[in-house]
């Protein structure tokens, strides 16, 4: 495991600091901020990707619960939330006088409609199946909605906190938005910029700042240049320590490290040989000194964590031991599964930093075993369409970057198609536990087994680094589902 704080000459700066610089912000100040994930589109349920999550999660739309920075879960536009003795009730009261950027009200019709765009039929959002127990939504009136349940669901504040609350006579919002926090969209140049600008008829704590601007960069070297220029005020994530060196011991930067949730990993199509042979998939396994991978990638930062889980999740446990680097076991089962003399599979690689760096070194490891390796380059919407919508793919590299996400494992239908039926019971068993210790103990579990399996290749946990100007305070350092909170945010004049 490797992992570091970056310290020395450099001053960390936590999503709730404060400094003799916030005394002189300028209230009205443009943040602009620097970032590789520009969104697909503006809609949540439509395949945005995680782009949309780090501008708009929090910032433009909000939803009843809200995943701190911290991790842990909190109210926001629920005001109260109680649940019925057998766990089947919620209700939740919504809080006065919130208003959708369009001036109308917030009401409970809003809330249902918005959760039932999640699970809509035609819906693409990744937790679609997490609210699959919903039997119902009533709306006794405007502040007060009640979801009935087929099942108890331990998660559903959690889960909630994935649904954006649109109004309900919003319409398509791939290319607009009308939700309820602190900024509204002021300008969107496909391929550069995103604008966010303050919306003063807030219901909460006005943004610290005027407007908000991602700026968007396919390599990490432009994003990094784009920093030491002055061309934008901070990095959501680091993507290189070659980016990082630039800035470390220099007074004019603040370097943070935060908690991340970004695994890096080879996903195989479970549905297909030789893939769905889990002798083959414990092989591909061990072949690859996933240390010296993290190493060539990230220095001393970074960590290797053996599954899909990571430290923040509190189901975790350290399952580097399992399928262990050990490339002579690995041709020892290659044989034993009929593969003596290797075989030949296309890897497709989204085309931005550091996919096509990881899939070279995989490609070099996995011809030392007598495996050959084709790599296909393949930008962000094609992987969209060709692997996440269509499942047309061998293996492919993805970074996956939501909190608590072991659940997707427990869904056959889900892109990589792992069929466990032990660990879909767990996984579902877990959902409907009382306590969150049985829920802990269940998808540990789980976890486990599906790192016996070798369901997918999991490679290291992206750090998570922030870099900003000095001046500039009050941003978010974890990377937890990507989102980045912005309305904290204070620029010094």
């Amino acid at each position: 495991m490797a992992r570091s704080s970056i310290l020395l000459a450099l001053l960390l700066v936590g999503a709730g600091s404060t400094s003799a610089l916030a005394q002189t912000a300028d209230p009205d100040a443009v943040i602009r901020i620097g970032s590789l994930y520009e969104p697909q589109n503006l809609d949540n349920t439509a395949g945005a990707g995680q782009g949309i999550n780090e501008a708009f999660n929090g910032n433009v739309y909000e939803a009843l619960f809200k995943l701190t920075d911290a991790g842990t879960v909190e109210p926001a536009l629920a005001q109260t939330h109680t649940v019925s003795e057998n766990g089947l009730t919620h209700t939740f009261t919504l809080r006065e006088g919130v208003r959708f950027h369009s001036g109308k009200a917030l009401t409970a019709a809003d809330v249902k409609a918005s959760i039932e765009r999640v699970t809509a039929e035609t819906s693409k959002s990744s937790r679609k199946k997490s609210l699959a127990t919903i039997a119902g939504i009533e709306t006794p009136d405007d502040r007060t909605v009640v979801v009935k349940l087929s099942a108890r669901s331990i998660s559903l504040p959690y889960n909630l906190s994935y649904v954006w609350i649109v109004n309900d006579a919003a319409g398509d919002i791939t290319a607009k938005e009308d939700g309820t926090g602190p900024y509204t969209l002021a300008d969107w140049r496909r391929g550069s910029a995103l604008s966010l600008q303050r919306f003063d008829g807030y219901w909460g704590d006005k943004a610290g700042n005027g407007e908000v601007v991602f700026q968007y960069f396919t390599d990490a070297t432009a994003l990094g240049n784009a920093l030491l220029t002055d061309a934008v005020d901070i990095v959501t994530s680091v993507q290189s320590p070659d980016a990082l060196s630039q800035f470390q011991g220099n007074p004019g930067f603040t370097v943070s490290e935060g908690a991340s949730t970004t695994k890096e990993l080879l996903a195989y199509n479970d549905r297909v040989a030789p893939f769905n042979d889990v002798r083959v998939r414990k092989a591909l396994a061990r072949a690859v000194d996933k240390k010296r991978l993290l190493n060539s990638i990230w220095g001393d930062y970074g960590t290797l964590i053996g599954s899909f889980v990571p430290p923040t999740d509190p189901w975790y446990e350290d399952l580097t031991g399992v399928d262990a680097y050990d490339p002579a076991s690995a041709k020892a089962l290659l044989a034993e599964a009929g593969l003596a003399d290797g075989f030949e599979f296309t890897l497709d690689t989204p085309d931005y930093d550091p996919h096509p760096i990881v899939a070279e070194f995989l490609q070099s490891e996995y011809a030392k075993i007598g495996v050959k390796v084709t790599i296909n380059v393949i930008t962000a919407n094609e992987w969209y369409t060709k692997i996440y919508q269509s499942h047309d793919f061998q293996a492919t590299l993805q970074e996956h970057v939501n909190h608590r996400d072991i659940v997707f494992y427990g869904n056959p239908d889900f892109y990589w198609g792992y069929d466990n039926p032990q660990v879909v019971k767990l996984i579902a068993d877990a959902e409907k536990e009382a306590t969150e210790a049985g829920q802990t103990d269940k998808l540990r579990q789980a976890n486990r087994l599906i790192a016996e399996d070798a369901a997918s290749n999991w490679l290291y946990l992206y750090p998570q680094i922030v870099v900003a100007n000095a001046n500039v305070t009050g941003y978010p350092v974890n990377g937890l589902n990507s989102q980045f909170y912005a309305a904290g945010i204070t620029k010094a004049d």
